[in-house]
C-alpha cells in the first residue's frame, strides 16, 4: 500500500490544498498520516471555508473533513515521523505555514530527506513553497530551492491580501513573500499566472500554485508514483 505524510500549519492552513491530497490520495488506497509541529490539531484558515469565497458546497465538504477526519483531529509530531517511511511527503499551503512549517527545523528536514531519497517524492503547495527558501540541502549546504523550476502563490495575488504594512486581514504582519524569498535563494520561479492551474515537476519535487491547482498537483504526485486514481475521479 502506498503512503504518504502530510505535513499542515497549526497556524492556518488553506482547506482545499489539504483536504484535495489527502482525500485523493486516501481514495487511491494511500496510507494517509498527517503531522503538525507540535501534534496538536491543525488550524484552517477561516476565508478558505466562507461560502463567499468558495461556494457554499466545496466548504461544507471542506469543514466536514476538518472537524471529523481522525488523522487530522489526532496527528502526530514532525519530529516524531521520518520520511523514508512514505512514499510522499505532502505540505498544503495556507498563510499559516509562515509562522510555523516553513520555519521548522524538523519540517524542512522532512522536505529534504522525501526529495533526496531514492523513491520519495515530496509535493509543495502554495504558500508553504516558502519553505524551500529556508530548507538546504544536506550535502552542499545550498537552498534547496537553488536552481530548481518552481511555482508557488505570487506576488501579484498577495498584493490584494496584505495592506501597504504588509498586515493581514486578520491583522497579523506577514513575515515575507512566498516568490520573493524563494526567487532570492535562486529558483527559477513561474507561476504561470495566464494559466488556470499551474503544477512544476522537477526532478522528485512537486509544486503547485495554490487553491485552484490542488487537483492537479494531487494527481501529478500520483502520475510521479504510478498510481492511478480510481474510476470516476
Amino acid at each position: 500500500m502506498p503512503s504518504a505524510l502530510i505535513v499542515v500549519s497549526e497556524h492556518g492552513y488553506w482547506g482545499e490544498e489539504c483536504i484535495e491530497p489527502l482525500t485523493t490520495f486516501e481514495d487511491a488506497g494511500f496510507d494517509v498520516t498527517v503531522a503538525t509541529p507540535t501534534g496538536n490539531p491543525p488550524e484552517i484558515d477561516e476565508r478558505s471555508v466562507d461560502p463567499d469565497n468558495v461556494g457554499e458546497e466545496t466548504a461544507e465538504e471542506i469543514r466536514e473533513v476538518h472537524e471529523n477526519h481522525p488523522e487530522l483531529n489526532d496527528p502526530e509530531k514532525v519530529t516524531r515521523v521520518v520520511a523514508a517511511d512514505y512514499d510522499a511527503v505532502v505540505f498544503p499551503g495556507g498563510h499559516g505555514t509562515e509562522w510555523d512549517v516553513n520555519q521548522d527545523t524538523h519540517a524542512r528536514g522532512l522536505l529534504v530527506d522525501a526529495v533526496a531519497g531514492d523513491s520519495g517524492k515530496a509535493l509543495v503547495v502554495c504558500h508553504a513553497v516558502g519553505i524551500l527558501a529556508f530548507a538546504r540541502d544536506d550535502e552542499t549546504g545550498e537552498p534547496l530551492a537553488k536552481g530548481r523550476d518552481v511555482t508557488g502563490f505570487p506576488n501579484e495575488w498577495e498584493e490584494n491580501i496584505v495592506d501597504e504594512d504588509d498586515l493581514m486581514p486578520d491583522g497579523r504582519k506577514l513575515p515575507y513573500w512566498v516568490e520573493d524569498r524563494v526567487e532570492a535563494a535562486g529558483a527559477n520561479w513561474d507561476a504561470e499566472l495566464d494559466e488556470e492551474e499551474s503544477v512544476t515537476v522537477d526532478g522528485d519535487l512537486i509544486t503547485a500554485r495554490g487553491p485552484g491547482s490542488s487537483a492537479a498537483a494531487a494527481q501529478a504526485l500520483l502520475d510521479e508514483l504510478g498510481v492511478e486514481a480510481p474510476a470516476g475521479d
